[in-house]
Formats: structure tokens, C-alpha cells, sequence
């Protein structure tokens, strides 16, 4: 437990510490912004910091900060590092400087960024892979809060509510209310609720875990230690914990909100601030998770019931571990949270998608009937690979394997493009630069070892640090040119 106390105080220093100097370095003023320049009522309008601040925790959380660390803690106590060293020095520099540009572009979607400052063949590239994305995402958290829900209602007695299709029919129809109405009335007024039921059911697990006082592995006891997974930690750790530590789905997210603010100066809080929270979710769940799979004497799948059938499990450690630690009403209300993270940053992952789709085609969102002409082929498009998803056994691990891998590389894209911007800017460009290079040669080492061509982890580090070098020359020789020009 004492690893966790330091990550837990290393994550708000991070906030007030690193997230200030990260602020300086980007510079915010009293411009206008897009909320109030391009106000249409739809997707563009002034909403309180505080409901911004809910809204954005609640996008980018999903499932990941909490399946992803429960997952991830199989890896041993290494998984606090990348959780307090990602989050501060990547993910909330990610999304802070992402959503800062986005605000100074107008509300740019994630392409138009990448476009502008990568060139237009990314641009193209980043389209189509963001868009596809978002949709995976959509699949994908249709599914899980579907089987959470499915949990929660087998004792309800009513046959139609044990039923996952019930629960993902009821989801998908909610997502194209929420995809198709302004922003105000279902995202502003509803999520803010959603947010307070997640953040209630973290402190109130960090709270049993301070009762509880679990013997769990401390990060000096055995870095590196992975009982319970045979992957490799380098690079399977840095994509199964994404949300707690960097996500480049985040990057997606942020112009939503991007378009809701009133003032550059709240940037820090609810960019940089919501990701530091979200680290702060993804530790707590770490812990538990530690607790589950290694407590001294007898670990946590032990000492519950059925433990051993739900250790592969997420949904069923969230489910199992809520019952016993926080009774009837606290285990409904915490699992509602985890039901409403997911399903939350689905429908606001299809808005994006609408979104970006319409900036290209250059189609205004105003009018229902316009709104319409995006929403149909694409909710088409979902649709069928959440059949597809449904109908092969393997479906779900395929598509979460590929969203993993998909959603950080985009935030490598998204790094390299903030990188550009500083370097034009005039700034510090080292506070991006370090870690969209060691992202690149975490990406590359997945695709190669783990996602389609299965190299040993020797051959393909050597081909990953091999793009890495190619790709910061590229960057080393752009950056010569450029100063020379600007001389």
C-alpha cells in the first residue's frame, strides 16, 4: 500500500506541479473562443466549467481507466509506474495540448489538426483511422455495459432484463438520441450524474482499501513481475493501460469540449485536471485489482466466492469485488458508474464521428435532416460490426485487440502534430517530442509482435527502434529546415 499512497500523491503534485508548467508553456489568453465566436446552439455553446470538467472525465474514462488497470495489474506493481509516469508527462500533456489546439483552431476536429500540421496525406490517413476508431469504440461499449447490466439484473426475475441483446438494443438507441441531440440536453444535463456515480465508487474503494489494509506487491518487491500473464510487459503493458496513462481516443474527445468553453484559462483543469483524475481512477482499480490477484496469504479471488471463474475477467472482478466490499445499494451504484463510463464515451465517440465526417464533407450540423445524412451510414456501419462482433465467439477480443493498438497509435500522430506546433511556436517542444518517440517504438513493437505478424519481441524491438530512429531523423531534418527558413 505504500506504492499506492506515493502514486496517489505523485498524481495531484503532477497536477499542480508539471500541469502548471506545461500551461506556461502553451501560453492561454483572453482570445475568443469558438464557443463564443461560432455559438450555434448545437455543438458550439457556452456550458459551466464544472459540468465541462464531468463531461470530459466521462468521455474519455469509458471502460479503459478500469479494465484496462485491472488487466494491467497483472503485470505486477510495475503497472503504477506507467499509470503515474504516463498520465503526468504523457496523457494529460496529450490532452491538454490537444484540446488547447483544438480551441485555437476554431474547435478543429483531431484530422484538421493532424492535417495542419502533419500535412494533408495524414490528414487523409488520420480521417479515416479516427473514424473507424470512434466506431470500434461504439461497438465495443455497447458490449461491455451491456454484460454489466445482463450481471446486475439475474435476480430481477423479469426474463427480457437477463438479456445482453435486451441491454444493447436499449444502448444503441440511446446513442443515436444522444449522437443526434445538442449537446445541452442530454450530454450537459445527464453526464455530470453519470460522472459523480464514478468518482463516488473510487473513493468509496479507496476508502475500503484504506480499511482493508491489503499485503499487496510494492514496486521495489518486483518490477516487472507478471504471475498471471504470460505477455511480454514492453511493450503489452503500455497498450493494455491506455486511458489511466495516454490514450490518443482522448484526443477525439476534447474538441467536443473544446467548443463549450468560455476562456482559455480553463484549460488546465478540465483537460490536463480530468486526465489526472482519470489516473487516479486507473491507480485505485490497479490496487484493487493487486489485491484480487495477489494478497498475502490468500489472494482476493480466494477469499470471494467464485473468485477463481471471474480472474480472466474484468467485468466479473468489477462485479464481484463491488458486491463484497460496498454491499447492495453501494455495488448498484458503483457498477452503475462503471455502466455509464462506457456507455457515455460511446455515444460521444459517434458524435465525434459526426462531427468529423460533416467538417469534411463540409456539411453544417444545424438542421436534424443534415444531421441525418451522417448519422444513418453510419450508425449502419456500426451496426454491422457489432453483428459481426456478436455472431464470431472471438469477436470481442479481436475488435478490443485492434481498438487497443488503433488508439495509441493516434496518439502518436496526435504527439508528433503537437510536437510540429511547439517547434513553430517557438516552444518547448521536448515535453511532446520524448514521448510520441517512445510511443512510436511502443506501437511499432506491438503491430510487429503481437497484432499481425507475431516476430519475437528481439526481432521486432529492433524493427521498432529502427522507425523510431527513422522517424526522429525525418523530425531532426524538418526541424533544421524549418529553422533555416525562419532564419
Amino acid at each position: 500500500m505504500i506504492t499506492f499512497v506515493l502514486s496517489l500523491v505523485a498524481l495531484v503534485l503532477g497536477y499542480f506541479i508539471y500541469g502548471r508548467f506545461v500551461e506556461r508553456v502553451f501560453g492561454p489568453d483572453d482570445r475568443p473562443t469558438p464557443a463564443l465566436a461560432k455559438a450555434d446552439g448545437v455543438d458550439f455553446m457556452v456550458l459551466p466549467s464544472w459540468k465541462i470538467f464531468m463531461i470530459q472525465f466521462l468521455n474519455i474514462a469509458g471502460t479503459g481507466p478500469i479494465f484496462g488497470a485491472i488487466m494491467g495489474a497483472k503485470f505486477g506493481p510495475s503497472a503504477y509506474l506507467w499509470i503515474v509516469l504516463g498520465c503526468i508527462f504523457a496523457g494529460a500533456t496529450h490532452d491538454y495540448l490537444s484540446g488547447m489546439l483544438s480551441m485555437r483552431n476554431g474547435g478543429a476536429n483531431l484530422p484538421e489538426i493532424i492535417g495542419k500540421y502533419l500535412g494533408n496525406v495524414p490528414k487523409q490517413v488520420m480521417l479515416i483511422f479516427s473514424v473507424f476508431l470512434l466506431m470500434m469504440v461504439g461497438a465495443v461499449f455497447v458490449y461491455s455495459p451491456a454484460s454489466l447490466l445482463q450481471t446486475l439484473c439475474k435476480d430481477s426475475g423479469v426474463e427480457f432484463l437477463t438479456s445482453s441483446t435486451f441491454w444493447i438494443v436499449v444502448i444503441f438507441v440511446y446513442y443515436i438520441i444522444a449522437t443526434m441531440m445538442p449537446i445541452d440536453k442530454i450530454i450537459g444535463k445527464v453526464y455530470p450524474l453519470f460522472a459523480f456515480s464514478l468518482l463516488f465508487m473510487a473513493v468509496a474503494l479507496m476508502a475500503m482499501l484504506f480499511v482493508k489494509q491489503p499485503d499487496i506487491p510494492e514496486l521495489w518487491e518486483g518490477v516487472g513481475e507478471a504471475s498471471l500473464t504470460a505477455k511480454n510487459i514492453f511493450p503489452c503493458l503500455f497498450i493494455t493501460i491506455a486511458c489511466g496513462a495516454i490514450s490518443g481516443f482522448h484526443a477525439t474527445q476534447s474538441p467536443l469540449m473544446a467548443r463549450c468553453m468560455k476562456s482559455e484559462k480553463m484549460g488546465r483543469p478540465i483537460f490536463y485536471g480530468a486526465m489526472i483524475t482519470e489516473g487516479l481512477v486507473a491507480l485505485i482499480w490497479a490496487t484493487v485489482a493487486m489485491y484480487f490477484f495477489y494478497n498475502e496469504p490468500t489472494p482476493g479471488y480466494q477469499e470471494m466466492a467464485g473468485g477463481e471463474s471471474v480472474i480472466s475477467k474484468a467485468p466479473g472482478i468489477v462485479n464481484m469485488v463491488c458486491e463484497n466490499w460496498l454491499g447492495v445499494f453501494g455495488s448498484i451504484l458503483a457498477i452503475l458508474g462503471v455502466v455509464a463510463a462506457p456507455i457515455t464515451s460511446g455515444d460521444t465517440a459517434l458524435r465525434s464521428a459526426r462531427l468529423i465526417i460533416a467538417d469534411f464533407i463540409h456539411l453544417e450540423q444545424k438542421s436534424i435532416r443534415k444531421r441525418l445524412y451522417v448519422c444513418i451510414p453510419m450508425f449502419t456501419a456500426v451496426i454491422a460490426l457489432l453483428v459481426w462482433q456478436m455472431a464470431n465467439p472471438e469477436g470481442f477480443d479481436v475488435i478490443w485487440s485492434w481498438f487497443g493498438w488503433s488508439n495509441q497509435t493516434l496518439s502518436v500522430f496526435t504527439l508528433w502534430a503537437i510536437t510540429v506546433y511547439l517547434v513553430r511556436a517557438g516552444k518547448n517542444y521536448f515535453i511532446t517530442l520524448i514521448p510520441a518517440l517512445f510511443m512510436t517504438t511502443v506501437c511499432v513493437t506491438y503491430l510487429f509482435s503481437e497484432q499481425v505478424f507475431s516476430l519475437d519481441l528481439t526481432n521486432a524491438t529492433y524493427i521498432a527502434a529502427g522507425t523510431c530512429v527513422l522517424v526522429f531523423v525525418w523530425f531532426l531534418v524538418w526541424y533544421l529546415k524549418f529553422n533555416k527558413k525562419s532564419e
